[in-house]
């Protein structure tokens, strides 16, 4: 048994039982924000699953991974934006090493 369950993604909508306001307000956003604009609905889904991935959401990767692929991605093209988003955070967490450095400067003096 894992903490995560396959089938709580399916359960999604009971969050909203009692707000259901507020579910739907943000349901409408959510789907909208999938929706073909500036950026296709494919690279839409490719940002989603990079960005699952960077937080570590498992429903989230199993959602924009089925959406990657209904949309025509392939698993070399899910790969690379997975890389991308994960080396984004690798540098976004060294460069904040600097705050250790500058901590370090200001106890040594």
């Amino acid at each position: 048994m894992s903490y995560y369950e396959e089938e709580d993604l399916g359960r999604f909508g009971e969050v909203g039982k009692n707000s259901p306001e507020l579910f739907e307000k943000f349901m409408a956003w959510y789907e909208a924000c999938q929706d073909e604009g500036a950026l296709s609905k494919r690279e839409k889904a490719l940002i989603g699953l990079a960005v699952a991935v960077t937080i570590q959401c498992p429903y989230c990767i199993d959602a924009f991974t089925q959406s990657s692929m209904e949309n025509g991605s392939n698993i070399e093209q899910m790969t690379e934006a997975m890389h991308l988003a994960s080396a984004i955070r690798g540098g976004a967490s060294l460069i904040h090493g600097v705050q250790s450095h500058n901590a370090h400067d200001k106890i040594s003096m």
